[in-house]
């Protein structure tokens, strides 16, 4: 493994990492292409001003998502939003052919290499972590909403249930994980003053829940318009369901690729609710293909910031 990580961190190894992963990525657009040349757009009919104020939503949850994630590492070691933002948006791109959890490594990877190396793998998993229970406990006002008022089968409301539960499991977690940290039998281990002084301050947790809550209602109401967009009915409930459904199943340890498991919760929801297979298929398949599209326009845009800082810091240094 120290092998593998010297060579990944060589000059020669840097370049052939960049090269595979834009070679995936080529290759997962091909892919992508060749699906909806095929079988065609799932939207191509639909109202192109609804799909695209859902795509613009889309792009603005992402920035919720970072802002929020921000506020869950140490304040001296902070990446810069937009550092996040461009890991979740080429996590969610990368999503879409390799294995559900995957997408953390390409999150870690992105942070580090953005970050020169400044940033930690060890902080970066820490704020992972945190991360996923505070998207957990953001879920539960959405999943609880929706259980209450959605018409459908019962079975959909119990599993709606559970997201919430588990919600509410992690807001405990999150409250109680500073405190368990301080405490007198386990501040004289090492990991343990380590994580207290890391740890998620209430302030900061709580201004992380209320972003990213933001970024899931965002998701939510994109979705509203996309279902209204490919002729569904309006339901705001439905939405709340399809969301809730896709990043229950995104939290899954092992799965067969992300973006894929996603549209199979979203899908099945839909058709739980009373949709045709074949529509409900192809909407969970657009919807997602926006939110992956979505995605690789943050990866570039800051892609292009940070080549245009460096362009411009060669120029006043030349």
């Amino acid at each position: 493994m120290r092998g593998v990580l010297r060579v990944c961190r060589s000059p020669r190894g840097k370049l052939l990492l960049n090269l595979a992963v834009g070679v995936l990525a080529i290759g997962i657009s091909i892919l992508a292409a060749r699906h909806f040349a095929g079988v065609g757009w799932p939207f191509a009919g639909a109202d192109v001003r609804l799909v695209a104020a859902a795509g613009f939503l889309f792009l603005l949850a992402y920035a919720f998502k970072a802002y929020g994630w921000h506020r869950l590492f140490a304040p001296h070691e902070r990446p810069r939003p937009l550092t996040l933002a461009a890991s979740c948006g080429a996590a969610s791109v990368t999503g879409a052919a390799l294995p559900g959890r995957f997408d953390d490594v390409v999150r870690i990877a992105v942070v580090r290499r953005a970050t020169g190396g400044r940033a930690g793998v060890a902080p970066v998993c820490l704020s992972l972590f945190m991360l996923g229970l505070v998207d957990t406990a953001a879920l539960m006002p959405l999943a609880s909403t929706a259980a209450a008022t959605a018409d459908t089968s019962g079975a959909v409301r119990a599993g709606m249930g559970i997201v919430a539960f588990a919600g509410f499991g992690a807001a405990v977690v999150i409250a109680v994980l500073p405190r368990l940290v301080a405490s007198g039998r386990l501040i004289r281990f090492r990991i343990a003053r380590w994580l207290g002084d890391r740890s998620v301050n209430p302030r900061d947790a709580w201004q992380a829940w209320v972003l990213v809550l933001a970024s899931w209602l965002t998701r939510v109401f994109g979705l509203f318009l996309l279902l209204h967009a490919a002729g569904f009915s309006l339901s705001l409930p439905l939405a709340m369901l399809f969301l809730c459904a896709a990043a229950a199943s995104g939290a899954l340890p092992i799965a067969p690729a992300g973006a894929a498991t996603q549209v199979g919760a979203g899908a099945a929801i839909l058709i739980a609710t009373g949709v045709g297979t074949g529509e409900a298929v192809a909407f969970a398949v657009g919807a997602q293909a926006l939110v992956i599209l979505a995605g690789a326009a943050v990866l570039l845009f800051a892609g292009l910031w940070h080549g245009g800082r460096r362009l411009t810091a060669a120029r006043v240094s030349s």
